[in-house]
């Protein structure tokens, strides 16, 4: 054996990985499906935080991963966290129903577009995503649960949208794939059956802060663009907030997996203020889209993306920002299993039909 591809390879252990991690999918959807009062005897004391309470299905499910010893995708070489990544949000994913999937390229990169159900007669809005994973992980496998959830609940066809990653290709390759390829959505929205006066960006983390760059060009180049849906945004690289340092430890998202992306993704001698790299940094042209900020109160990048949030609407851009005070980064991902994630996502998908109908 050469290491752990290799061994994972064959077949007697590919089949105990796989009945691992059936029994961990089974485990925690049981746990996070109990009574509350059942959840917080085996969760602890309820955790409080800045006037703020964690969700207690939350909580526990951060206990069951330390009672694990689950190590952190930002412990492991590059090429294994991005397998444990993976392998963490199939966790909690569940089974989501959409009415259609189909793989395709949006320009040069590979791409997934949803269709919900339920299209009715006419073109239907389209909503252009970018996945989160700190620029250096995710894929279109990561992120499928919610493209699905937003494409059904919100009435609208998904573009999840891939993009170099980082360390292999680091800044500004990622910000130039999703320019590209939101010009790509642009010129091909009616070949993909959608409505050109109905587009929208969108991402979490650090495919939020792509949406916002995006949405920022789409401004200064003319290009339609009727919203942007952005999910706990990274958007200021210099990180100079409370929450960054508040939350960086026991939260999911941690210092290190944030230590590990910025030396990933920035070159070094990089301006952490380049408005590419650092949306709140940017000028903000006139006409930037109507745009819905969701931040997650125990989120070392909460206060950047509430911050980003006030300069668009200092500036008179039409913004609803949506704090949800009991989650964690990441419970974007988190459909499948427990109550209280799937609700705060619902509620995302609910803004995002508003913001795009007609």
């Amino acid at each position: 054996m050469r290491g752990v591809t290799d061994s994972v390879g064959h077949p007697l252990l590919r089949r105990v990985t796989t009945a691992r991690a059936v029994l961990e999918k089974a485990l925690l959807r049981g746990a996070l499906a109990l009574p509350d009062g059942v959840q917080r005897r085996l969760a602890g004391p309820p955790v409080r935080l800045d006037g703020q309470e964690l969700a207690v299905e939350t909580q526990l499910a951060l206990r069951l991963q330390r009672l694990a010893r689950v190590p952190g995708a930002e412990t492991m070489p590059i090429p294994e966290g991005r397998r444990a990544m993976l392998h963490h949000t199939r966790l909690v994913a569940g089974e989501q129903p959409v009415g259609a999937v189909r793989d395709l390229r949006a320009g040069d990169r590979p791409a997934r577009l949803y269709t919900p159900a339920v299209t009715g007669a006419g073109p239907l809005p389209l909503l252009v995503f970018f996945h989160g994973g700190g620029f250096m992980y995710g894929d279109l496998d990561s992120h499928d649960a919610p493209c699905r959830v937003l494409a059904e609940r919100a009435g609208a066809r998904v573009l999840a949208v891939t993009y170099r990653l980082a360390p292999e290709h680091p800044f500004p390759a990622a910000y130039d794939d999703a320019l590209a390829a939101y010009a790509w959505a642009v010129e091909h929205a009616e070949s993909l059956g959608c409505d050109p006066a109905r587009l929208a960006v969108g991402g979490d983390s650090a495919g939020g802060n792509l949406a916002a760059g995006v949405a920022l060009e789409a401004a200064r180049r003319g290009w339609p663009l009727a919203f942007q849906l952005l999910v706990y945004p990274m958007t200021d690289a210099e990180h100079a907030t409370r929450s960054y340092t508040m939350f960086d430890e026991g939260f999911y998202l941690t210092r290190g997996f944030m230590q590990l992306a910025e030396d990933s993704y920035n070159p070094p001698g990089q301006d952490l203020r380049d408005p590419r790299l650092s949306p709140y940094h940017a000028e903000l042209p006139a006409g930037l889209a109507p745009a819905y900020v969701a931040t997650a109160g125990f989120d070392p990048l909460r206060d950047e993306g509430e911050a980003y949030a006030r300069r668009l609407s200092e500036a008179g851009v039409e913004v609803t920002l949506q704090r949800f005070p009991d989650q964690i980064h990441g419970f974007l991902q988190i459909v499948g299993v427990g109550r209280r994630s799937r609700a705060a996502v619902d509620e995302i998908a609910d803004a995002l039909r508003s913001g795009l109908t007609a």
